[in-house]
C-alpha cells in the first residue's frame, strides 16, 4: 500500500552567531551643546560604546488654584431659583390643564344643547299629522291625561 519513498540526507546546518560590532572610537565622545537645546546625557557601555540622549525630566504637576469659596447665600439663592423656576412651571403646567377641561366641559354643554334642541325639533315637526300627548278640548273641557270631565 505504501512504499517507502527516498529522502535526500540532510544538508549542513549553518548557525549564525550575531557578532558585536566594534565601537567606531575608543574615547567616549560628549557632544557640546548650545545653550537653548537641554543637556544631553551620554553613556559609556561596558562593551565602550557610548549612548546619548536627552534627559527626560519628571513632569511636575501645576499648582491647584485655591477654589473660591461659595458663601451659603449665592447656594440659598440659587437653589431658590431652581425652586421658583420649577413651581412657575408647574403652575403653567396646572393652568392649562384647567383652561383645557373648561374648553372640554363647555364643548360639551353646547353639544347636549344641540342633540337636545334637535330631539326637541325632531318632536315637534314630525308629530303634525297625528294628535299624539296631550289633547285640550276647550268646548267640552275634556282633558284626556288628567281625566278631568267637566
Amino acid at each position: 500500500m505504501n512504499e517507502p519513498t527516498a529522502h535526500r540526507p540532510p544538508a549542513a546546518v549553518e548557525v549564525h552567531h550575531p557578532a558585536p560590532i566594534p565601537p567606531a572610537h575608543t574615547a567616549p565622545l560628549v557632544p557640546v551643546q548650545p545653550g537653548s537645546v537641554p543637556a544631553v546625557a551620554s553613556v559609556v557601555l561596558p562593551d565602550g560604546r557610548v549612548v546619548t540622549g536627552y534627559a527626560i525630566e519628571p513632569a511636575k504637576p501645576e499648582p491647584v488654584a485655591a477654589k473660591p469659596v461659595v458663601s451659603r447665600a449665592a447656594v440659598n439663592i440659587a437653589l431658590g431659583g431652581i425652586g421658583f423656576g420649577a413651581v412657575c412651571g408647574g403652575l403653567f403646567l396646572l393652568t392649562a390643564f384647567i383652561t383645557a377641561l373648561t374648553a372640554l366641559i363647555t364643548q360639551l354643554i353646547v353639544l347636549a344643547a344641540v342633540i337636545f334642541g334637535g330631539w326637541v325639533a325632531v318632536q315637534l315637526f314630525s308629530a303634525s299629522g297625528r294628535r299624539g300627548g296631550t289633547t285640550v278640548n276647550i268646548r267640552k273641557a275634556v282633558i284626556k291625561r288628567n281625566h278631568f270631565r267637566g
